[in-house]
């Protein structure tokens, strides 16, 4: 491949959007170069005094089927194609009058924007797949050694300053450039089509997974420094969150934010959650975020400095007040008053993340790499299968409502979890352990640490206990109800033990491991 500038002799210009058309071919005009367009474009350029040459009399043959085919032709396709550098690819496009085309400028139909309207029509839906323009441009991107590709207006006022100042000529670099963005754009569409028509039709886990991210942001490292890192969006979910203060986001912010966003996402009542290394560490619920900020801080306190923090209403004076001398990384929440957002942005790292937009977002499916290969699943977004009391003792509503409380943390709290609580309040917290006997003892050591109590508190753990000592162990320190999905086949025997130190356990019939 000879790696040279061209020169931009004719260009084919056909868009949707034609939003900064009109000054790009103004600088093609000053430059000499012929235009061949099509319906709308053609006539918004003889508008504004634009020569143009309609593609339909160029080719000597008409628009047809309402406009379905209009740039499908060999004297289009052949011109984009043909290798200037091939003798035999020359001569024919000489013997076929064909003219050869430099620069193809073409966006596509609005397929994304349709298909996600409310109240749009299969049939606008399936009108609105382009064909002709993802061809235009894959042409000119497989011949980019002699064709330029501009598929994306945002780069109209480079590629026409570069034009301007070479007298007509475009490199190869900016030919590549363009061309990488135009495979990532058909890409891009072709995913979106795909996944219309599977989700249409309620396919959860389809034979091929297509999925066209955006970069989002580059960060400064991965989970270590020497490790390089970005963030890559779909255009849902958190990372389109409004980062209204503090320096970017780093990896890990990241991924505790959005450990913090799920479980808060998870109540009703105001709640604040605090996350370290992906792991809870804090959480209540109270009247007022304030308050639930206040009790949430006492879980641990020592792990809650430089801490990830969420809240499921908007911030206000009160919870910034609170916050004012504590060390906190980031802060995601539904909004943030005026004033709660001047005393918070006073600490210039503090991280302000406002996710009311995208607060109740469906959450997709779960990607984890596993080197070359991708384990895919859907979000896990269901609490209980079944709750029934499998013990002698019913518990009393308090233990209830403490319960469901651990439930929703334990359900985001990494295996083998345990979680502690009472008064709807964090108490302890044992994640990451492989042992669930020895993430109950870890619970009970973090509750005695920050100098809470586990006498009276509640129980969740996030799978079934195999042998009774779990449920032993948490009996000395104090908690008298469990919550559990059962399946075990001793579940008979961590039942009696139960019964024996006169706790009551409810099964959930549901399991919520996290890896």
């Amino acid at each position: 491949m000879i790696e040279k500038a061209i020169q931009v002799k004719r260009a084919l210009v056909s868009v949707h959007d034609k939003t900064g058309v009109v000054a790009l071919c103004q600088t093609l005009k000053e430059l000499g170069v012929e235009i061949l367009s099509t319906g709308g474009t053609a006539k918004l350029f003889k508008e504004n005094n634009i020569p143009v040459i309609d593609v339909s009399d160029y080719t000597q043959f008409p628009e047809m089927l309402a406009g379905r085919v209009k740039t499908l032709h060999p004297k289009v396709h052949a011109g984009i194609l043909y290798r200037r550098e091939f003798a035999e690819d020359v001569e024919t496009i000489e013997k076929h009058g064909i003219s050869g085309i430099d620069l193809v400028v073409v966006n596509l139909y609005p397929f994304q924007e349709v298909s996600r309207r409310k109240g749009a029509t299969l049939e606008e839906v399936v009108e609105n797949i382009d064909i002709g323009g993802p061809t235009m441009v894959r042409a000119a991107a497989k011949n980019y050694a002699h064709v330029g590709v501009v598929c994306d207006s945002g780069d109209y006022a480079n590629v026409a300053e570069e034009l301007k100042q070479s007298k007509g000529m475009l490199s190869f670099d900016t030919r590549e450039k363009l061309m990488l963005k135009a495979f990532e754009t058909t890409a891009e569409y072709d995913a979106s089509v795909s996944s219309y028509f599977q989700n249409s039709r309620g396919i959860a886990l389809p034979s091929s997974v297509t999925r066209t991210m955006y970069k989002a942001y580059d960060l400064r490292y991965g989970e270590n420094p020497h490790q390089d890192a970005a963030l890559y969006t779909r255009m849902t979910g958190l990372a389109q969150a409004k980062l209204l203060a503090g320096k970017e986001m780093s990896y890990n912010n990241w991924l505790d934010a959005y450990s913090a966003y799920r479980i808060a996402r998870e109540f009703e009542e105001p709640v604040a959650v605090i996350i370290k290394h992906n792991n809870p560490c804090g959480g209540a619920v109270g009247q007022s975020l304030a308050e639930a900020l206040e009790k949430a801080l006492k879980t641990d306190p020592t792990s809650a400095f430089g801490g990830v923090y969420a809240f499921n209403g908007k911030v206000d004076v009160a919870v910034a007040n609170v916050l004012t001398d504590w060390f906190v990384e980031v802060i995601v929440a539904k909004g943030f008053d005026e004033d709660a957002l001047r005393i918070l942005s006073e600490k210039k790292n503090r991280r302000l993340l406002d996710a009311t937009e995208v607060w109740e977002a469906k959450l997709p499916h779960e990607f984890h790499s596993i080197g070359g290969s991708v384990l895919v699943q859907d979000a896990d977004t269901l609490l209980y299968k079944e709750v029934k009391q499998v013990t002698k003792r019913k518990p009393n509503q308090d233990e209830k409502e403490d319960m469901d409380f651990a439930w929703r943390f334990c359900k985001h709290t990494k295996s083998n979890a345990i979680v502690f609580a009472k008064n709807k309040q964090l108490v302890g917290v044992g994640a990451g352990q492989m042992s669930r006997v020895d993430s109950v003892r870890l619970a009970v050591m973090k509750a005695k640490e920050a100098k809470l109590s586990a006498k009276g508190a509640v129980m969740a753990s996030d799978a079934f206990f195999p042998f009774p000592d779990g449920i032993q162990e948490a009996a000395k320190a104090g908690i008298t109800a469990v919550m559990q999905p059962g399946g075990s086949l001793r579940d008979d025997e961590v039942i009696k033990a139960a019964d024996e130190l006169g706790l009551a356990m409810l099964f959930t019939g549901m399991r919520h491991f996290r890896h």
